[in-house]
Order: structure tokens, then sequence, then C-alpha cells
């Protein structure tokens, strides 16, 4: 059954939930609960990558996620960390993380791939065309499930390279990342051609603007539609993306989407 990622922002700026689980108690039993509601590895993260973000150095990024990631590890829960800097990720990894969730897939930083060939660590390798201050600036496409697994590949590629062998490697096709709108739309469309590549499969639709848009017939803004909506929107989208292969899914309410997985697991018989 497709896995699920649940979300620890410790960040006061995270586009759905910056400022919630700054304190590291919060953020802990935050995690805590995801995983009691079925979170099969919680991914901390320390920087926002909304759109417009601005970057933190690594020292502020370890003194956020450090402290949270050992206690969940001591714990017992697989642990992820969620960044774009090589240090952080070796530094968490010492800390009980087992996974380095890149989204720049080694492009934000030359030395993350050799750090994490270094760790030991499997490595979530995103879909990624810049920083998130210009994203969209390279939002262009002929033929978008096609361009991105092309560039996933080359990520691939470098990944292998550097010493990470395929068994420890994991894809994202990057939601929201550098793609706007209806891009999205094509790329969960043609989710075959991402699962084709070979390694494991990570999605994350989780409260994304593309959902607000499609949801938004009825409001003015995006700003009307309810979590609550965004979240049965995330589910269904975690179950058709399950549906064509994926290996797990990343969301911040996991309750909703464990159940969603089930009735989808369940219908497959």
């Amino acid at each position: 059954m497709t896995g699920i990622w649940g979300i620890v922002n410790v960040t006061p700026d995270s586009f759905s939930d910056g400022g919630r689980y700054l304190d590291v108690d919060r953020a802990v039993a935050h995690g805590l609960r995801l995983r009691a509601d079925g979170a099969s590895v919680l991914d901390v993260g320390g920087e926002s990558t909304r759109p417009g973000a601005e970057r933190v150095g690594a020292q502020v990024e370890q003194q956020r996620v450090i402290p949270v990631i050992e206690r969940l590890a001591a714990a017992g829960v697989p642990v992820s960390v969620d960044t774009l800097s090589a240090t952080t990720a070796a530094a968490a990894v010492r800390a009980g993380a087992r996974i380095v969730n890149d989204v720049s897939g080694g492009l934000a930083d030359p030395d993350m791939r050799a750090a994490v060939a270094e760790s030991g660590a499997d490595y979530a390798v995103g879909h990624w065309r810049g920083s998130s201050a210009d994203m969209y600036a390279n939002a262009e496409y002929r033929r978008v499930a096609r361009e991105v697994a092309g560039e996933l590949q080359e990520r691939i590629g470098e990944a292998a390279a550097s010493g990470i062998a395929p068994s420890r490697l994991i894809v994202d096709p990057g939601i929201g990342f550098a793609k706007a709108g209806a891009q999205n739309w094509d790329v969960l469309r043609g989710l075959d051609e991402i699962v084709a590549l070979g390694p494991r499969v990570l999605v994350g639709t989780s409260r994304k603007r593309f959902l607000a848009e499609t949801l938004q017939r009825d409001a003015a803004t995006d700003d009307e539609i309810s979590e609550i909506r965004r979240d049965l929107a995330t589910a269904v989208t975690s179950a058709l993306a399950a549906r064509a292969g994926v290996w797990a899914v990343r969301v911040h309410d996991v309750a909703s989407t464990r159940d969603a997985l089930a009735i989808a697991h369940a219908w497959r018989g």
C-alpha cells in the first residue's frame, strides 16, 4: 500500500501552517500525532519553499530542525529532513534522519549529492527549475510530464555519478515547483512517465494552490478555500496518485489521506 509522509514544518512562514510548530515540544507532539494517524515517514523542514519565500541560513535551519529530528528518531519514528542545504542534510542524518528530501534535486547546493552519498541516507530528488523567488519564470513547457521525467532522469544520473545507489533514490515530480495551474494536472495525468523511470516515486499535492484554483468556482479568493476542503482535495489526488503506482504521498493531514488510500485499496481489491 502507498506510504504517507506527514509534514512537520518547523518554520514561521510556510504557506499552510507556518508558525504553528516552531516550538520544539509542539513540533514533536504534532509529529507523533501524524505518526499515530498512519504516517510512515515524518518529513521535518526548517525552511519554507513556498513561492516567494526567502532563504534562511543553515545555522538557523539546523536550530529549528535538529532537536525535533533527534526526539522523533529517538521515539523510533522514521524521519526525513526537507532541506536544500548539504550541511543541514549531514547534520540531520547524524541526528537520526534516514532520508534527505531535496526539492531541488541537488541543484541548489553543489555539495548536496556528495553529502548524501557519504551519509548513507536515502535521497528524495525533486524536479526543480529555480528558487522559490523566481520559479514561475521557468514554467515553460511543451510536454510537461515528458520534460519533467527527462530532467529527473538527469538528476538520477548525477546522483549515481556521485555514488548514490539506485536503491537509495526516490524521485518527486515537484508539483507546484515551476509549474503553473494546469501544468500540475498535466504532470499528475502523466505520472506513468515518472514511475517508468525506475526509482520510488513521491508525490506531494498537499493544500497547494492549484487545488484551491480548481475549487475556486464558488469562492472569491484562494484564502476562502478552507483547509478542510484543501485536505479533501489532497486526499483525492493522493488516492489517484496511488492508483498510478507512486510509492508514497506527502501530506499535512495524514488521517484523511489514510482513509482515502484505504478506500482506493479496497476498490482495487
